[in-house]
């Protein structure tokens, strides 16, 4: 298990928030981590989204690890396997004080 692995690991855990990272996230870390909690929201595994999604698992793993950077046709079939658009995957999670909101605050 790599660093990156290690940080991945321990913000899908709860352990770290965005918002205490770095402010520049890489494109792959941001789909690594949507990937693996959409997937795991689902209760799918990574043999049965890549099944549905007809990518081999070991390119799931890879994907959810940042290690590849996958292309835009990947990206929009792994989304419709698990019902969400593409730019779901690729959208940057919110910090929790972005989630926040004063009582009396316009939405």
């Amino acid at each position: 298990m790599g660093p990156d692995d290690r940080v991945l690991s321990r913000i899908l855990r709860g352990e770290i928030l965005f918002k205490d990272m770095p402010s520049r996230v890489d494109i792959r870390e941001i789909l690594a981590i949507n990937l693996r909690k959409l997937r795991q929201a689902r209760g799918l595994s990574q043999e049965e989204l890549a099944h549905r999604a007809e990518i081999d698992r070991t390119y799931i793993s890879a994907l959810e690890r940042s290690v590849y950077a996958a292309g835009i046709d990947v990206v929009d079939r792994l989304a419709r396997s698990l019902g969400v658009e593409a730019a779901d995957l690729l959208t940057r999670p919110p910090t929790t004080s972005a989630k926040r909101k004063t009582r009396g605050q316009a939405e």
